[in-house]
């Protein structure tokens, strides 16, 4: 790592991961903690979350004032502080603000090193592929929320890293450039041009500026004689405003689509269906993923690669918008084409912002390869050294300029491009206003298919606009070597994660089944953290048979991007089937110990409720005798029971039942004696809870509304009901065994 550039690139990568773990907390915390379950205002949580983003927009003048290398090492060491200490398990309001904290140290870091990096997209890229592969390896639970010793030694390697890297970063000078002004080339490269062949054929333009991407000294680091004060903001400082626009929509993109760990597991599972479960998914058992391995190496190749112009800007924003489109279509089937098309589009888009500052060769830039005293000029030049250089117009801007390029670079004393600080932030902004407005139209009720669309439209025209990409900034052993990494430790996260296969032959007959009925709020308990193992001992300690799931997220960013239901499933040691909901990786679930022949999902009506429905019903055969099963999660419209949806629930319920023995349950949002709970009471079903009545299930830590039900057909006599105490989840669980006939 001697070549300053791969130091700034590992220093880029080690923190966008960690600004990832951060997000990954503080998006839930929003919603679990300040949100409330939904009990604040949609508007008033996203003012708050948007205000953090808006905020940071102070930070490139912040940076101006006080010079780049201080405020981004400080920067760094908060978001570093702030990655450990939430590892505490802090919970509840000391977690929402320290993630808050976190968040802002992070946007801060962000629009510093964006100020002095000029070549941002190899760390950028590299950060991206780096959190998704170290995600999937932990199966998507975060190190932040696992705790014990093994997660504060990962914890406190990563953040040791990113210390080291950035300290070193912001004490070591930054080499000179050769008087020729050309970049001073990655090891197996010479003269700018790439020598595998893989630049499509052109040279890279000459570099003029900072080769490292660090700002110089505040005490004012001479620049080469070819870059005189008067030209160099408007050469060195415009390169890289473009890259680190996009990269907030990136992100988003990424963490919702392309490089979604959680995703890939969604996909894969609704393939491993066949006719006997349409539109359903269960786990990909006995089969090792590839598609995980594929998404990371089509990220990095089209990142890496620079085909020929004419091929590489229509092809990566096509490819990008057109995984965008199928992912917003909400069509499951459709997942694996969409990652796979937004993988590749979103690297290549990468790549095609990844332009350096272009000087075109005149008198004054090509001076002898070892500059004499006059040509490097003391490190405080006077003022008759600091008036603009005496060359033509060609010399006072790129040669190609895009339009984040256009304008006077606006420097301050050690800061700096502010420019390129402003374009990060702005980006970051873009992020949270796409995130905000994708999510919260879960409830409030509009189409929210444009937030991804639009992103992907964003940074396709960013990336196809611009100047010509230039030569990658690592070396090729380096680019090719870190990417050959990524991708292998990918494929080994997929052989490492199995998931649980289903049994394939029944048990003895058993006398009895026990349910369980569980609202697992996401996985997330009262105190805002994600703790699966606590849900895990919720649920197995009602010792069930059969176990219906609500809430259950497979991967939306809004709440870490984790895959709960896989997370629960290998907990609990049961096989699933899930039906999507809210759209494919939000919805329901059945988990089993008896083997599953068939399932049918029916999505119901909205009737004025802003979060998505459906009925999933699925056939067990236990000990030979099918019973017939059905999850859901009904919705209630604003100030209105889920009167409509209740009768559409018990008549596709009795249907697939077709007079076999009928289990009905989940979160149905009605009490007894409501109108919606009567409907299923009026088409014969019984209230399989009624001996323990009074049994309130929510708020878990003062249950006072009986909401989580289970009824049954006739056949099937109650017994043993309790509602567990637990503050895994918003919900007590609900729990009865059931006589066979």
């Amino acid at each position: 790592m001697r070549h300053p550039r791969h130091r700034t690139t590992v220093l880029l990568a080690l923190g966008v991961v960690i600004l990832l773990d951060v997000l990954r907390v503080w998006l839930p915390s929003i919603i679990t903690i300040f949100g409330r379950a939904a009990e604040t205002p949609a508007e008033l949580l996203g003012g708050f979350a948007l205000g953090w983003f808006v905020l940071a927009l102070a930070a490139p003048t912040l940076v101006r004032r006080l010079g780049a290398r201080p405020v981004g090492l400080v920067a760094a060491v908060v978001l570093a502080a702030v990655r450990l200490a939430l590892t505490a398990a802090p919970g509840g309001r000391a977690q929402l603000w320290l993630a808050c904290t976190g968040l802002l140290a992070g946007l801060v870091w962000l629009a510093a090193s964006a100020a002095v990096v000029d070549r941002p997209v190899a760390g950028l890229a590299l950060g991206l592929a780096a959190a998704a592969v170290g995600h999937a390896l932990l199966a998507t639970e975060d190190l932040v929320w696992r705790g014990g010793p093994a997660a504060w030694v990962g914890s406190v390697l990563l953040v040791a890293a990113f210390l080291t890297a950035a300290v070193w970063t912001a004490t070591r000078p930054s080499p000179a450039v050769p008087s020729g002004g050309t970049e001073p080339s990655p090891a197996g490269c010479s003269g700018g041009t790439e020598p595998d062949g893989l630049s499509g054929g052109t040279a890279a333009p000459a570099v003029a500026g900072l080769p490292d991407g660090t700002e110089p000294s505040p005490a004012g680091t001479a620049l080469p004689a070819v870059v005189r004060a008067g030209d160099a903001g408007s050469t060195a400082t415009a390169a890289g405003r473009r890259a680190w626009l996009v990269f907030g929509p990136a992100l988003l993109l990424a963490g919702q689509l392309a490089l979604a760990p959680a995703l890939w597991n969604a996909a894969l599972s609704y393939r491993h269906g066949s006719a006997d479960f349409p539109g359903l998914a269960r786990p990909p058992a006995g089969v090792v993923p590839i598609l995980p391995a594929v998404a990371v190496a089509l990220f990095l190749a089209a990142a890496f690669l620079r085909a020929p112009r004419w091929l590489a800007r229509p092809l990566w924003p096509v490819a990008l918008v057109a995984g965008a489109v199928l992912f917003a279509a909400g069509r499951p089937g459709w997942l694996v084409a969409a990652i796979l098309l937004a993988a590749a589009g979103l690297g290549g888009c990468l790549g095609l912002t990844d332009t350096a500052a272009h000087r075109p060769a005149g008198p004054a830039a090509t001076g002898p390869a070892n500059p004499g005293p006059a040509e490097t000029g003391p490190a405080n030049p006077g003022p008759a050294e600091t008036g603009p250089a005496e060359t033509g117009p060609a010399e006072t801007g790129p040669a190609n300029p895009g339009p984040a390029d256009t304008g006077p670079a606006d420097t301050g004393p050690g800061g700096g491009d502010p420019g390129r600080g402003r374009a990060a932030v702005r980006g970051m902004l873009l992020f949270a206003v796409a995130a905000v407005g994708y999510y919260a139209a879960y409830d409030i009720g509009y189409p929210n298919g444009w937030a991804p669309v639009g992103l992907a439209v964003l940074v396709g025209a960013v990336a196809a606009t611009g100047p010509a990409p230039s030569v990658p900034v690592l070396s090729r052993s380096a680019r090719w070597g870190t990417a050959a990494v990524l991708v292998l430790l990918t494929a080994l996260a997929g052989v490492v994660h199995r998931p649980v296969a289903a049994p394939a032959t029944a048990a003895a007959a058993p006398s009895s089944l026990r349910v369980v009925a569980y609202n697992v709020r996401m996985g997330f308990g009262l105190d805002g953290r994600l703790d699966l193992d606590a849900v895990a001992r919720t649920v197995s300690g009602a010792r069930p048979d059969v176990v219906l799931l609500s809430e259950v997220d497979r991967g939306w960013l809004l709440n870490g991007g984790h895959d709960t239901l896989a997370l629960l499933a290998g907990r609990l040691r049961l096989p699933y089937v899930f039906a999507p909901a809210a759209d494919p990786v939000w919805g329901d679930a059945v988990l089993s110990r008896h083997p599953v022949r068939s399932g049918r999902t029916r999505p119901l009506a909205a009737h004025g409720a802003p979060t998505g429905a459906q009925a999933l019903g699925v056939t067990l055969d236990v000990g030979g005798r099918d019973v017939a099963v059905v999850a859901t999660h009904l919705q209630p419209p604003p100030g209105a029971g889920p009167v409509a949806q209740a009768r559409e629930v018990a008549d596709f319920a009795l249907r697939y039942a077709a007079g076999r023995p009928l289990v009905l349950g989940g979160d149905l949002n009605t009490e007894p004696g409501d109108p919606a709970f009567a409907e299923f009471t009026r088409v014969g079903l019984v209230d399989a809870l009624a001996s323990a009545r009074p049994l309130p299930t929510s708020p878990a830590d003062d249950p006072r509304t009986q909401i989580d039900h289970v009824f049954v057909t006739a056949g099937l006599a109650p017994g043993e009901v309790a509602a567990p105490r637990s503050v895994a989840s918003d919900h007590l669980p609900v729990a009865v065994t059931l006589s066979l006939p």
